[in-house]
């Protein structure tokens, strides 16, 4: 049961990257509006926004790569074998 629980949290995560990548791309100026001016206050978190967007896309994705490697493991019966602790496998 947890094993799908998992396998559906991937599934999410990647649906949840694809939406970042959309703000990610999204143009902060839009030349077609005359008058459209932007304060360089908007213009910083707009481009923050993205960052933001672009920085939680690969967190996401090095979790959901690590969890899919958890799940192979549990279905191929292996085990990692390690005598670091769980702190020193998770940081990165």
């Amino acid at each position: 049961m947890s094993e799908e629980i998992k396998s559906r949290i991937i599934k999410a995560g990647y649906k949840a990257v694809e939406e970042l990548i959309k703000v990610a791309e999204e143009s902060i100026l839009n030349h077609d509006l005359e008058g459209d001016d932007l304060s360089a206050d908007k213009l910083k978190n707009a481009a923050a926004t993205k960052k933001l967007a672009i920085f939680d896309a690969f967190k996401i994705l090095s979790r959901i790569e690590t969890e899919k490697e958890n799940l192979e493991a549990i279905e191929n019966g292996t085990k990692t074998d390690t005598k670091q602790g769980f702190a020193e496998r998770r940081s990165k």
